[in-house]
């Protein structure tokens, strides 16, 4: 590792975090140019060596929280969220297996053993060290988790490097940059910083888990070409977002 937390030589093992919202291309349902772009960058750092788990968010389909305000009972909104993940899980296996033969596995937190294989660590970590993809679906199988902290959970327990979360902007602003002209980017952040600014980036309890566990997450433009492969690398696009050995002791 660099001063900054950045790797050297790339990272071998990877978590890799995909917003529902951009599966649908900004409507419901699941876009299949986006998907197959996402694929793609996938097909190509898998080339290379490195292990890819991937959670994926269901927003293209439900959001429990705003079910929720519609009146729906939040813990059924959540588990309908739930069923979402799964569906942009298998089309994502889907464009893995058949434009790329690439070997997937989709492993999902609620048990559905017709679609997909309960998930398991260890057997997840088997299946990464055999060059195969790894899809979780279902977020944490618990309601009131978002797919961001089932992403820190996931990274954690089967041994990655780095959360790489994958949106629709090119890394954490101080403000919104969609409504806030002035908004800057940090190039470099800290997991605490985040928190106590309120950087609306992701869950807070996904940063605090990953803060606790000296997790770093690379916050970087999906929507760019070879992006992910970049951020593999250990190049310096993004916002990396770490906590210094030093503050963590």
């Amino acid at each position: 590792m660099t001063d900054d937390g950045l790797s050297e030589d790339g990272y071998g093992r990877v978590l890799l975090k995909l917003g529902g919202e951009m599966f649908g291309g900004g409507a419901v349902g699941v876009d299949p140019n986006v998907v197959g772009t996402v694929a793609r960058q996938i097909a190509e750092v898998v080339a290379g060596g490195v292990e890819v788990a991937v959670v994926i968010g269901g927003g293209n389909f439900f959001r429990g929280a705003e079910l929720q305000q519609r009146g729906m009972e939040r813990a059924r909104g959540d588990y309908m969220s739930m069923l979402g993940t799964v569906m942009n899980c298998l089309a994502l296996q889907d464009f893995l297996e058949r434009e790329h033969d690439i070997d997937t596995r989709v492993m999902t937190a609620i048990e559905m053993g017709q679609v997909a294989e309960p998930y398991i660590p260890r057997r997840a970590i088997r299946h990464m060290e055999k060059g195969r993809v790894v899809i979780f679906g279902a977020g944490t199988g618990m309601p009131y988790f978002s797919t961001d902290t089932a992403a820190a959970q996931r990274a954690l327990e089967i041994g990655c490097e780095v959360v790489l979360m994958a949106k629709g902007v090119d890394g954490v602003y101080t403000a919104d940059p969609k409504t806030d002209p002035t908004a800057e980017r940090f190039d470099a952040v800290s997991h605490r910083e985040v928190l106590e600014r309120g950087l609306k980036v992701a869950d807070a309890t996904a940063f605090s888990l990953c803060m606790d566990n000296q997790m770093p997450i690379l916050v970087f433009n999906l929507l760019e070409e070879g992006n992910i492969a970049r951020a593999v690398r250990g190049e310096k696009i993004g916002t990396l977002v770490s906590t210094p050995a030093a503050a963590s002791a």
